[in-house]
């Protein structure tokens, strides 16, 4: 992992927020399976951590909570990235012992494996390959999804799981938006995002030449309507910005695009097109 791409001057996800049904077991499974640390905990509220001190997810369950709607905009997955190839070997081999159903995909730029849940929020647990190895032209990074090499992860490290590294960060998130072309202008006229690749019905950005900090698809249809806000799913997603001066740039940047957005707690807040909630933070 090369922390450039999580630290200034770059602007980066910082910590997600999600809501779930119950909350105690999510929390079992968030410490358990992924291997979170809970730094703070009420009756209705968790927030989670790699390093004992930075929140990186924080899980809710809001009153009258709904199952997780399908077609709906909001999260696709939350992606936590782990410092090493050794630690996400040691990852797999503890995710096969828990019996816990996994996809996996070889990127080029990362190898990642996939699973949900218990209330079928969607993880992502990856490992970036060096950025010396990833193959860029005319601003474009080259992406794919081809099979993982999952015998020569396994092989890679007898490293034992114990939990996640201190350094793991919130490597990017992916959303299902409803319209790509008035996501693009939000991302990239308001926020400052450059699209680095794409797929099909997808568009992906960063900033500082990562390969993606950010996911943005239209898989589950254009013009998909948000979720209820009580429903499972995305709560809000934190940017975090370099300083104040160029959260105040982003800020008149969305004013001009006509995304207003609002101070609440000491933050702004602001929602894409398709309802998903961003919390500016610096």
């Amino acid at each position: 992992m090369e922390k450039e791409f999580f630290e200034k001057p770059t602007v980066y996800v910082k910590d997600v927020s999600i809501n779930v049904t119950d909350i105690q077991k999510s929390v079992e499974f968030y410490i358990d399976i992924i291997g979170f640390q809970p730094l703070y905990q009420e009756s209705r509220k968790a927030v989670l951590t790699a390093d004992g001190k930075t929140p990186l997810l924080t899980l809710e369950q809001p009153d009258h909570v709904q199952p997780k709607e399908p077609r709906t905009t909001g999260l696709f997955h939350f992606a936590i990235l782990l410092p090493t190839r050794s630690d996400l070997s040691a990852f797999l081999k503890h995710i096969i012992q828990k019996g816990v159903q996994l996809g996996a995909s070889d990127h080029y730029v990362s190898e990642a494996l996939y699973l949900n849940d218990p209330d079928g929020n969607g993880i992502e647990v990856y490992r970036d390959r060096p950025s010396s190895e990833w193959n860029w032209e005319n601003g474009k990074v080259a992406m794919a999804t081809e099979p993982l090499d999952g015998e020569g992860l396994l092989k890679e490290s007898d490293k034992e799981w114990t939990g996640l590294p201190s350094e793991t960060v919130m490597g990017h998130i992916h959303l299902h938006v409803a319209d790509l072309q008035i996501t693009e202008k939000f991302y990239v006229d308001g926020l400052g995002f450059d699209i680095v690749t794409t797929y099909p019905g997808a568009l992906f950005a960063s900033t500082g030449h990562y390969h993606h900090h950010l996911g943005l698809n239209i898989w589950n249809g254009e013009g998909a309507k948000a979720p209820a806000e009580n429903s499972v799913g995305l709560n809000y997603f934190t940017l975090q910005f370099p300083d104040e001066e160029y959260r105040k740039h982003v800020r008149n940047q969305l004013q001009k695009i006509d995304a207003t957005d609002k101070e609440e707690d000491g933050y702004y807040l602001v929602e894409d097109p398709s309802g998903n909630c961003i919390k500016l933070s610096v």
